[in-house]
């Protein structure tokens, strides 16, 4: 089916939405292009739901500004709205004196960032919380918490639909065209569920296509600024033992290198507890299966912070993946710093690209909104 010449003075942004909050400007009509049959199925939902404070990248990042911003936003929404969520904070625990040393870099990092902790004595901490261990110490993060993502995900979609937002589910984008150097706009080509295939003109174009975000932008960049997709795949277990439990997120303290923040300990809105994610570099978004090999290596991770845990009631749960960057094939494998790639290309008008949107994106998705909004309309 055609649409064309039909003109939009819209945004267009494509499956995952987390940026669903990428918001119906007043004035434009705004289509969503969701490959799935429902909002969030592929990152959004396969995390911790964690709301993060921000500790952990460096202070002019877009990740830490963003998260921070992004936190103080989902807080004040979910209150504001009912959406479930808790302000539980954070434990970040070392065992020796090295990983000790890297709590008191992110301690004195968030000095300096609206992301305050403080260092936990051990009397404080056994009174707290008696089944955690921490041979070396104790950095709290205060503004940490929890958010149940569905919820928040029900919310955002009826939001975006109630300012006059339009989604199109079932449908993938097959082709982009920018028409005048993207100066007349830019026809979007799709293929709906039952094959029909549609072809309209938008003014805007926000590519927020999760695991699909690179194909969408090499499609409009020149070859040398294509990125190449890569997939770190985390596994998460649940626990169905009562104790021991916690109040407070639990996380290992984190070394260079490592590729992640450890398998930690979250809760659930219900207080039900449950460990990961771990980290598994994987060739393909799809790779959705857990593994009994991730269980074992977990193990280890878990008991010791955790060594009362009932490693009988551990169980593989389900799997998420971590959208990355990498260019010419390469990827940074916990290497060094990637940061949020938001921006409008230079040389096409009205395309705003966002890549590599991993944690803490759910935490930072209003923010990455705002700042979406911001791009293309003031």
């Amino acid at each position: 089916m055609q649409i064309s010449p039909m003109r939009y003075s819209t945004q267009i942004s494509k499956t995952d939405p987390k940026l669903i909050r990428t918001k119906a400007h007043e004035g434009t009509s705004t289509i969503l292009l969701e490959r799935h049959d429902a909002p969030g199925t592929e990152t959004s939902s396969r995390n911790s739901e964690v709301i993060h404070a921000g500790l952990y990248y460096p202070a002019t990042s877009l990740k830490t500004n963003l998260c921070i911003r992004g936190r103080n936003l989902l807080y004040d929404l979910c209150a504001q709205n009912n959406i479930p969520h808790r302000n539980t904070k954070k434990w970040i625990v070392a065992q020796t004196p090295t990983q000790w040393e890297a709590c008191l870099k992110v301690h004195t990092h968030a000095q300096g960032l609206d992301a305050p902790t403080r260092l936990i004595g051990r009397e404080e901490a056994q009174h707290r919380e008696p089944d955690v261990k921490a041979d070396a110490g104790i950095v709290e993060s205060e503004t940490s918490g929890i958010v149940d993502s569905h919820s928040l995900m029900t919310y955002l979609q009826g939001d975006f639909e109630d300012r006059g937002g339009d989604i199109a589910f079932k449908t993938r984008v097959t082709d982009v065209e920018a028409i005048n150097g993207g100066r007349g706009g830019y026809k979007i080509t799709a293929v709906s569920g039952d094959g029909s295939v549609t072809s309209f003109t938008a003014e805007t174009l926000v590519n927020s296509a999760g695991h699909g975000a690179c194909a969408i932008s090499n499609i409009l960049l020149p070859e040398e600024r294509h990125f190449v997709p890569h997939y770190a795949k985390g596994t998460y277990f649940s626990y169905a033992a009562s104790r021991p439990k916690t109040s407070v997120l639990v996380y290992p303290a984190t070394l260079p290198g490592t590729g992640g923040l450890g398998t930690h300990l979250t809760l659930d809105m219900g207080g039900r507890v449950r460990f990961g994610p771990d980290v598994e570099w994987v060739d393909s978004p799809d790779d959705l299966v857990p593994s009994a090999a991730r269980l074992e290596r977990a193990l280890l991770e878990i008991k010791a912070y955790l060594p009362g845990v009932d490693v009988d009631a551990i169980a593989l749960d389900y799997c998420g993946i971590r959208p990355k960057l990498g260019r010419g094939g390469a990827v940074n494998e916990g290497k060094g710093f990637q940061d949020f790639i938001i921006r409008e290309e230079e040389g096409l008008p009205g395309f705003v690209n966002l890549l590599g949107i991993e944690s803490p994106g759910l935490t930072s998705c209003l923010a990455i909104g705002e700042m979406v909004d911001g791009i293309l309309y003031r």
